[in-house]
């Protein structure tokens, strides 16, 4: 199992609606609108790295609202 931080940024009075949308999405664990230079920040899980860039690019970034994102994966050292 491999799970990630996704940083979101939004159009301007959309972190919300947009934190609400992706919530729903099948692997995001945790979806939370914030404060700072992302908008919103997600916890998600997928069975690999490449599930997850799936995940990302056609769920996640595809949701209205957002203009970027960046995915940050954990790792146990």
């Amino acid at each position: 199992m491999v799970q990630a931080y996704i940083l979101i940024q939004t159009e301007v009075g959309k972190a919300s609606t947009v934190a609400e949308t992706v919530g729903g999405i099948p692997g995001v664990i945790q979806a939370e609108d914030v404060t700072g230079p992302y908008d919103v920040i997600v916890r998600a899980q997928a069975d690999t790295v490449d599930d997850l860039g799936r995940m990302v690019v056609a769920r996640i970034q595809r949701v209205e609202g957002i203009t970027r994102t960046l995915t940050c994966p954990v790792v146990h050292l």
